[in-house]
Parts: structure tokens; C-alpha cells; sequence
């Protein structure tokens, strides 16, 4: 048997981030039990599961539970339940060290926050709620013993820097956290929490919903007065159940308020906020589930993480099965969270069962719909909130562009887009094609890695010029999308730095033609000469229309990969040979014009390599390329300054 008490450390960081907790974070404090409360449930769901799947599994799972116990006297709370317990090795992992995926992040964030409602939404992005208790309490003690396993746990720390773990022999199934009371400072909001009647309200408010039952001693129990004869009998005092147990879901939604659904999001979330929409549905029939969904109004610090998960519980028949059902929600959703409660599934249904299941694939295409048109209608119905919703998760969002072929035009039809029309306000693909001007046949964008790069490329001249709107398109994802939708509405989507792109044709005042057809005749030689001369670095050189002001712009064929698609390509590992793109000439810039006279007279000169050789250099730096060899570049250039002077 071991017996050595370990002492340990927190690191620097964590003890930051405690004093902070303990001092300056909250405003409500209450919160703590919630989130004490919310840890014993989830150990409950996951022991009851875990007995589902293993019938070999030694552990008493017929009142499962969660006990509050008050010692007024003493000054201490106990939050208790017999749930699947942690080992030793659980304590350490998941109890000895705080928020260790990242603490230092969360101190710059919260350093940096000025307010206590950002600091509050931080404390559950990084799952630290735990760690409440110490706002609360001048110390903290945990036992627990696993499900299974014979020697349980105990963890005491003062929340000031250091941390014990012991064995523990007779330490009873499930985890118990026992506050020592700080005395009460209602100036600080900091209240009397030995106070059965505190303790009722704070469940009354936050955990009502909890599955299970939450028991405390009835008030004579807890009673303190000298004549008062509690129900000790058996030497056991008498509990109550104090919460109502109702599943949210399975409610109707006239008896249940704003406030209730609230409080549920966070507790299934761990999120700190209100959710920014709350999603009912319910179907009877062959097939019959009941689901409460979530958009919530923050985005998560794992949503782009690869371990992340998805937040769609799903009960049978009021049974927890699993808290990240991936096959209920498609990857571009995984924002959502919620619960999904089916009548008809097997208790010991596994993951891999779940993917085939013909059920659950109903299930997830009707959620799906029903989250893309609460979107839809927030779009239409209160602007604000679906800017946020735009501005937390639009990116995400339009991962199903790729992929969900079904909602593709569901998915387009909430999804906002930056636009020349308007720097501030971004605008719908419909909104677009409303504002089109006449005899425009295509919707214009153009990929970038900022606003200012894509406003500012040679490639929007003429757009620019010509009144043209152009989708202004930033985000990684947009590499990808706009070659997976061909059009909307019937209006192909055109990218204004790839093929050619002739806008005279759309302006019927034009009397271009015949101009232009005179310029190819003129500049044939200097283009024939180009392509030669730069045909390492490019597949074409040939005159440009979509060019005002620039000397020459690079733009790739209709079907070409970009180079930022190239590179994420290569940043997955995948080898994607180098493409080859094409050299556009302004033919009205005096440069292009002097080297085509140049190049006339004098075909021979080997200096006029180089200027072209310097053309295609700065048509590559004004689109935000790389030079393959700066150095030559630099020599080249200063070489033609010194000739100025």
C-alpha cells in the first residue's frame, strides 16, 4: 500500500492565473456550484455509459446521484456524487495541472481584457471552471476513486501555489470536492454558502434542469437550532431531492424560460455567455427524436484545433450515449451545441454503428436544414445578431461549399462576402446580383490575404474603372470554395486575375474592337520576343484589358490552381507541381509602349532581357508574390537607377 504524500508545485503561470480567479474575475461568484455541479453530472452520464459497455464492470450503479452536504458549523460544502470517479493518474492529468493546454494564452487574453463579461467567457473557453472554488473557499480538497478500481485519490490545495496527492484505501466510488468556507463579504458579492437556503437558490437558478438527482438535507437536518430534533433515527439525516429533473428538451416551450434554456447552454457547453439562438425541434411519426440546439455567440479557442469536438450530445430515450455525436452534425457545423434525444436507437449503439445508421442520417440532414434556415431567418429578421453570427463562425460556414453538396445553395444563400460596393458592410450573393449593372454576366471576386492587397492589385483596374463590383475574398477557405461553386442564380462566379477577362464586351458603348486588334498587331513581336525570353518563369506574355494605370499585371489560366492555393496544398504535404502563369502587358504604359520601340530598333540588346526580366518582377511583388531570386532582382534594379542619375 502507498502511503506518501506528493507535493507539488503549480507552475508560474497557473499561480497567475489562480490569483486572478480568486481576486479580480468574478462579480458573481455563485457560479462556482454550477460548474461543481455540472462536473458531477458529467460523471454520472459517463459511469452509466461505461456500465451500458461494460458488463464486467464493477460498480454500483443503482442511485446514481449528487449530494450537497453543509456543515455550518465547520464551514465547508461538499458537492458529492458517485459517478465514474478519476484514478490517480486522472487526478494529475486533469485536477493537478490547470488549464494546461493554455494557461499563458489565457493570461495574455485576459490581461488584456477590460471587462469582467469578456474575463468570464475566457474562464470557460479554457475549462478552468474547476478552479471557481477558490474564489469561494481558502482551500479545496477532491477524493476520488474510479469506477472499478480499488484505491481512490485525495487532492488538497490552498489555491496559493503548491498542491498535495495522496492514496486514499477507503475512499468510496466517484469524486467528492470539499470547500472550506472563506466568511462571508456581501460588499465582495462573496456570500454565506454554508446557507442551506443559499445553496437551494443557487440550484434553484443554475442546475434545476441537471438529470439527476441533486439531494440535500431536508431544512430540519440542516437546521443549528439547540431544541431542533432532526430525523436521525437511523443516524442518517433525511435528503431531498431538490432539483426538478425535467429534461429541457422533453418540455414544452411554454413552460420553460429564456433564462432555464440559457442556463442549460452553458452547462452543456461550459460556455460562460448566452447562446446567440436557441433551436427547438421535435418529430413524431415511424421516427421520433426531440433536439435542442445552440449557435452560440462566441466562437470557441478549439474550433479550428484538429482534437477539437463537436458539441451534439445524444440521448436515447432520456439516456446520455455520447457528448460528441459526430455523425449528427457535418464538420462545418461544429459550432452547434446541443442535444439530440432519439426514441428508437439501440443504448449500446457505437460511433462506427452510428455513421451507417439510416436513422441518424434522417436526423442529421433535417438538423442540418433546420440550423442553416435559423440562419437564414436571423439574416432576415435581426441584422445584428447575424453579423455576429457571421463575423464568429462565417468562415467555418463556408467549409460546406466543399463538401455538402445537398445545402450548397442553402449555405450560399446565408453566407456574406467583403464587396468594392461597400468597405464596411459586407454583402450577399443575392445583394450582388440585384446590383449588377446592365449586361454584366458574371459575379467578379478576387482572392487575397487582406482587403488592402486585393483593393490595391493591378488586376482590379479596370473593374475599378468600370464601376464593377468584385467580391473581395480573404479567408484561407475562399482559395478553396470558388472553385468547387460554379455560379448562383445562373451568374458564373469569375475570378478577375485568371483568364482572360474582356469588359468591352459587356459595355456596349464600347468601339474598342477594332483598337484593340490593331495593338496585338503592333505589340505581336515584343509578346513572341517575352514568352522566349521569360519562359522559365511564365507560359505566356500577351497583351491586357483589364489594365489602366500598372505597366503589367500576372494572371492564371481559367482553371488554374493560384499560388495560395498552391501553398496550402503544400502545407498539407501534398506535392503540387509548380504552375506556370501568364505575363499581362498594359499596352498604353509608356514603359510597355518604350520597350516596344525599343525592341524594334535594337532586338539585340541584352539589357532589354533584363527589363523585361524587371517587368515580371514587379508585376509579381504588386500582387503580394515572391521573387524566386530577390537578390538579382535588387542588383537589376539598382543597376537602372544608377543609369538615371
Amino acid at each position: 500500500m502507498t502511503t506518501g504524500v506528493e507535493t507539488f508545485e503549480f507552475q508560474v503561470e497557473a499561480r497567475q492565473l489562480l490569483q486572478l480567479m480568486i481576486h479580480s474575475i468574478y462579480s458573481n461568484k455563485d457560479v462556482f456550484l454550477r460548474e461543481l455541479i455540472s462536473n458531477a453530472s458529467d460523471a454520472l452520464d459517463k459511469l452509466r455509459l461505461e456500465s451500458l459497455r461494460d458488463g464486467d464492470l464493477e460498480a454500483d450503479t443503482s442511485d446514481l446521484h449528487i449530494a450537497l452536504e453543509v456543515d455550518k458549523e465547520q464551514r465547508t460544502l461538499t458537492v458529492r456524487d458517485n459517478g465514474i470517479g478519476m484514478s490517480h493518474d486522472d487526478v494529475v492529468q486533469l485536477i493537478g495541472t490547470i488549464a494546461n493546454s493554455g494557461t499563458a494564452k489565457f493570461l495574455k487574453e485576459l490581461k488584456e481584457s477590460q471587462d469582467a463579461a469578456a474575463s468570464q467567457d475566457l474562464i470557460g473557453q479554457f475549462g478552468v471552471g474547476f478552479y471557481s472554488s477558490f474564489m469561494v473557499a481558502d482551500e479545496v480538497t477532491l477524493l476520488s476513486r474510479r469506477a472499478g478500481e480499488s484505491q481512490g485519490t485525495r487532492w488538497v490545495s490552498s489555491g496559493e501555489g503548491t498542491y498535495t496527492i495522496e492514496p486514499v484505501e477507503d475512499a468510496p466510488q466517484g469524486t467528492a470536492v470539499t470547500l472550506r468556507l472563506k466568511p462571508e463579504d456581501t460588499e465582495d458579492h462573496l456570500y454565506d454558502y454554508a446557507s442551506p437556503w443559499k445553496i437551494r437558490e443557487i440550484v434553484k437558478r443554475y442546475s434545476d434542469f441537471i438529470t439527476w438527482p441533486i439531494r440535500m438535507a431536508g431544512e430540519s437536518a440542516t437546521s443549528t437550532s439547540e431544541d431542533d430534533s432532526t430525523s436521525e433515527d437511523d443516524g442518517t439525516p433525511e435528503l431531498e431531492t431538490i432539483n426538478s429533473m425535467k429534461a429541457l428538451w422533453a418540455r414544452p416551450r411554454g413552460e420553460v424560460t429564456d433564462d432555464e434554456y440559457n442556463e442549460f447552454y452553458k452547462h452543456i457547453s461550459h460556455d460562460w455567455n448566452n447562446p446567440l439562438e436557441t433551436i427547438r425541434m421535435q418529430a413524431e411519426g415511424t421516427f421520433e427524436y426531440q433536439s435542442l440546439l445552440f449557435i452560440p455567440s462566441r466562437a470557441p479557442q478549439d474550433l479550428y484545433m484538429q482534437d477539437r469536438k463537436r458539441g451534439v450530445q445524444l440521448y436515447v430515450k432520456r439516456v446520455f450515449i455520447m457528448d460528441d455525436c459526430e455523425a449528427l452534425m457535418p464538420e462545418y457545423l461544429r459550432f452547434v451545441k446541443g442535444v439530440v434525444d432519439a426514441a428508437d436507437l439501440s443504448l449500446n449503439v457505437s460511433r462506427e454503428a452510428l455513421q451507417q445508421d439510416r436513422q441518424i442520417q434522417l436526423m442529421r440532414r433535417r438538423l442540418v436544414k433546420k440550423v442553416l434556415s435559423t440562419v437564414k431567418d436571423m439574416m432576415s429578421d435581426n441584422a445584428e445578431r447575424y453579423a455576429t453570427f457571421w463575423k464568429e463562425f462565417g468562415r467555418v460556414l463556408k467549409e460546406g461549399l466543399l463538401g455538402d453538396f445537398e445545402n450548397r445553395d442553402a449555405i450560399l444563400e446565408v453566407s456574406s462576402f467583403g464587396s468594392t460596393h461597400d468597405a464596411e458592410q459586407p454583402t450577399t450573393l443575392r445583394q450582388y446580383v440585384e446590383r449588377m449593372k446592365d449586361g454584366q454576366e458574371h459575379i467578379y471576386y478576387m482572392t487575397g490575404e487582406s482587403r488592402s492587397i486585393v483593393e490595391n492589385s493591378p488586376h482590379m483596374e479596370a473593374f475599378q474603372a468600370k464601376g464593377y463590383e468584385v467580391l473581395v475574398l480573404t479567408d484561407p477557405i475562399d482559395e478553396l470554395w470558388v472553385d468547387a461553386v460554379p455560379e448562383f442564380e445562373g451568374k458564373q462566379l469569375r475570378s478577375v486575375a485568371k483568364g482572360q477577362v474582356d469588359l468591352d464586351d459587356e459595355d456596349e458603348s464600347s468601339e474598342g474592337g477594332p483598337e484593340r486588334e490593331q495593338q496585338k498587331k503592333d505589340f505581336a513581336d515584343l509578346l513572341s520576343w517575352m514568352t522566349t525570353t521569360l519562359s522559365e518563369q511564365v507560359k505566356e506574355v500577351r497583351l491586357s484589358s483589364r489594365l489602366t494605370t500598372s505597366p503589367a499585371c500576372i494572371v492564371g489560366d481559367t482553371h488554374d490552381v493560384t499560388p495560395a492555393l498552391e501553398n496550402i496544398y503544400r502545407a498539407m504535404g501534398q506535392n503540387v507541381p509548380q504552375i506556370k502563369r501568364i505575363l499581362e502587358l498594359n499596352p498604353t504604359h509608356p514603359l510597355v509602349s518604350g520597350l516596344r520601340a525599343a525592341h524594334g530598333e535594337r532586338p539585340m540588346d541584352s539589357g532589354l532581357a533584363e527589363t523585361a526580366e524587371l517587368l515580371y518582377g514587379m508585376a509579381l511583388l504588386a500582387e503580394g508574390g515572391e521573387l524566386s531570386d530577390p537578390s538579382r532582382f535588387i542588383k537589376l534594379m539598382a543597376g537602372r537607377l544608377e543609369q538615371t542619375l
